[in-house]
Parts: structure tokens; C-alpha cells; sequence
């Protein structure tokens, strides 16, 4: 009896070190993979801001073409040029 219950504490404790093993593996990868995320989060905040700022230069030029037709008109206008 004193041989089985040997066995059976020899048989956890290598169970023991395994699943402490897994776990450390475990932590490490889901470090890294917490790293990886976050980067990949970040990239895509940085496109999104991109991508708005681009939007804006968009708007502003949009803006300027406006600007540069109503005063081309009204040249045409005072030259009296029909276009």
C-alpha cells in the first residue's frame, strides 16, 4: 500500500510540474500576443488619424477650388467672357 501511495504522489507531483510548466508557456505567449495587439491597435488608431486628416485636406482644397471658381467667375464676368 505505502508503494501505491508513492506512486500516486510521485504521479501528481510530475502532474504538479507539468501544469506549472504549461502555465509559465502560457503567460509568455499571451505576453506576446498582448504585445502584438496592442501594436496592431495602435496602427490602426494611427490610419484612422490618416485617413481624417486626409479627409480635412480634402474638405480644405474643396474649399479653395470654390473659392478660385467664384473669382474666375466674376472675372469673366467684368471681361465679359462666356465660358
Amino acid at each position: 500500500m505505502e508503494n501505491v501511495e508513492s506512486l500516486v504522489l510521485e504521479q501528481l507531483k510530475i502532474l504538479r510540474n507539468e501544469i506549472l510548466a504549461f502555465r509559465s508557456e502560457n503567460q509568455s505567449e499571451f505576453g506576446e500576443i498582448k504585445h502584438r495587439l496592442t501594436r496592431v491597435e495602435s496602427s490602426i488608431a494611427s490610419m484612422r488619424g490618416e485617413s481624417v486628416g486626409t479627409q480635412e485636406d480634402v474638405y480644405r482644397q474643396q474649399g479653395v477650388i470654390d473659392s478660385i471658381k467664384e473669382r474666375l467667375q466674376r472675372i469673366e464676368k467684368r471681361l465679359e467672357i462666356t465660358g
